[in-house]
């Protein structure tokens, strides 16, 4: 989901720190088929400073049965890619698909992801398309009515630079006020070709519902 060059001067190394990112997740259920997806992402190499990424993405998800469904969308992101030190900034819009399949094991969600972008990217008067898949193992475990642990993995290739891009793997716990509303902490490590970041995940998730109600 994000790029980054980073600037990893002995003094000033992200590496060696906390990041967090402050999450808002919101989906708004339309029909029984059709549900918009939007969410604000705001990203620092620090706990609460040290600006690093903001990104907005909103998407048209429909699902063809219980535990298949696909999205497409629009995400734009503004990202700082140097760490206490002055660097233009990178500029990106981006279109991406998502193809959802969902398993139960036990009491355990299982949900595969596959996501395709297309990324169009502005840095310095610089401009550069760059195509990229991402497959993601997402699982989540309930402990009791109102709280469930998850855990993932995440892959991230490139079709036209290296290979490799990154891989983000993680696990945290989703607490349930109500059917509307969870909060999520959590923790994930990601590793890049060349350095690795730790971030602290914090997430405010709402559901709305906008279905019509029939008339008896």
């Amino acid at each position: 989901m994000s790029f980054c060059v980073l600037k990893t001067q002995a003094q000033n190394n992200p590496e060696n720190q906390l990041g967090t990112w402050y999450m808002f997740d919101a989906n708004h259920l339309l029909s029984e088929n059709f549900k918009l997806l939007t969410n604000v992402h705001f990203r620092y190499f620090e706990l609460a400073t040290e600006f690093q990424q903001e990104i907005y993405r909103i998407g048209l998800n429909y699902t063809f049965r219980k535990n298949i469904n696909i999205t497409a969308g629009f995400v734009y992101s503004e990202t700082d890619t140097s760490y206490k030190s002055t660097f233009p900034n990178l500029y990106e819009f981006r279109f991406y698909q998502d193809f959802n399949l969902k398993n139960m094991w036990n009491k355990m969600d299982i949900n595969h992801r596959i996501r395709l972008a297309q990324r169009f990217k502005r840095q310095n008067f610089d401009s550069k398309i760059n195509h990229t898949i991402r497959y993601g193992l997402f699982l989540e475990y309930p402990l009791s009515t109102n709280l469930k642990i998850y855990a993932f993995n995440e892959l991230f290739v490139n079709f036209t630079d290296k290979i490799f891009d990154q891989n983000r793997i993680g696990s945290g716990i989703i607490r349930n006020i109500n059917n509307d509303l969870k909060f999520r902490i959590g923790y994930f490590y990601t590793k890049f070709s060349n350095s690795e970041l730790h971030r602290l995940q914090l997430g405010i998730i709402i559901t709305t519902h906008h279905l019509k109600k029939s008339s008896l």
